[in-house]
């Protein structure tokens, strides 16, 4: 790997937080010191396939897009239980780390990789055909993650530094043709920062013009926009940096509240310090230790509490508190997790293996 959201029942969740409440400050530093809630697992719902699926996105509890570590891109619209081979034409060995769908039909898929190896095909017809999109043509330039607002008319796609700065693709067409966005306002990179991209979440948006990039290596910073990526501003991430460290993925319930999860995957188990939170959507602060790395977060919809999933190689970790503690419910390593608005929570990860949150 290179830098690599049913409502509950009152009582059930009641029951929940009692057994994901810490028994003191000690609590908040030791993952093991809270009682796993055995409310959550995994349903496999595994593709044919024995590509690594870090691409993942959920339209709704039965609708679910996924794209792999060589080129291919699968569907279903049955929850998991048959999945349709809608892989563009040509993209053999194309490594699809993001998947972005506005609903069964329409979808864009990001590629990684130097030069012409990031790509970006669109389709309208549920993978029937594509477009390929963006074609990169920097040899400098390596993109790791893309995000739209809302309905999906408008979205971005993010490169690694070039020149020094992190580079920004822009689409108000719901990803048909990309647009480079001037650098002027963006901060400068510090030496050996990139992205990670791990599960097409380290570019997120909120609200109507908002968005957030994490970044790992030679800094652990979170970069955020109100214009729509022309102008950012970006403070220190609570998640130390290192080599193979820093942000992996971001998560926000609105505008303000958000959440980020990473460490570093060459230390897959080791979890302390590997998460931060945010209030206002600029400051942020250490959130609770993980049971180890994480490159995948996201907040469940319809419920009372804010509750949020992570998901990584060693497992998986829920909080009740959006983040201030955290407790391992499964042990099963996925590497993206997407929750849609209606509940349904999917993850997805290597060897074909895709599954649904059961709670």
């Amino acid at each position: 790997m290179r830098r690599n959201r049913v409502l509950a029942a009152v009582a059930i969740l009641a029951a929940a937080l009692a057994l994901a409440a810490p028994a003191g400050a000690a609590a908040q530093r030791s993952i093991d010191r809270v009682p796993a809630p055995a409310l959550l697992s995994w349903r496999s719902v595994d593709v044919d396939s024995e590509e690594q699926f870090r691409g993942l996105d959920a339209v709704d509890r039965t609708t679910a897009w996924v794209g792999g570590s060589d080129g291919s891109v699968f569907r279903t619209t049955d929850g998991g239980d048959t999945w349709d081979d809608v892989s563009p034409r040509g993209s053999d060995g194309l490594l699809f780390r993001d998947v972005e769908a506005r609903n069964a039909g329409h979808a864009s898929v990001l590629a990684i990789g130097e030069a012409k190896a990031s790509r970006i095909y669109t389709t309208t017809d549920g993978g029937l055909t594509w477009t390929r999109a963006f074609t990169n043509r920097s040899p400098k330039a390596f993109y790791d993650c893309m995000a739209f607002w809302g309905r999906g008319r408008h979205g971005l796609a993010m490169s690694d530094p070039v020149g020094g700065k992190f580079r920004i693709i822009a689409t108000d067409d719901f990803g048909k043709t990309w647009t480079r966005l001037s650098n002027a306002g963006m901060p400068n990179a510090r030496p050996g920062e990139f992205a990670f991209a791990a599960s097409g979440t380290c570019l997120v948006t909120a609200g109507r013009r908002q968005a957030w990039l994490g970044t790992g290596g030679g800094a652990s910073r979170i970069f955020h926009t109100r214009d729509r990526g022309l102008n950012w501003e970006v403070t220190r991430a609570p998640i130390p940096a290192s080599p193979a460290g820093g942000v992996f993925s971001l998560a926000f319930d609105g505008v303000n509240r958000g959440v980020a999860v990473g460490g570093d995957f060459e230390r897959p188990a080791a979890g302390r310090d590997a998460s931060g939170r945010t209030f206002d959507g600029r400051r942020w602060r250490g959130g609770g230790d993980l049971s180890g790395y994480r490159s995948g977060v996201d907040w469940l919809a319809r419920t009372q509490r804010p509750i949020l999933v992570a998901v990584g190689p060693t497992g998986s970790d829920v909080t009740y508190d959006g983040g201030r503690t955290w407790a391992r419910f499964s042990r099963v390593g996925y590497d993206a997790v997407i929750c849609a608005d209606d509940g349904g929570c999917w993850a997805s990860g290597p060897e074909g293996a895709v599954a649904r949150l059961r709670r």
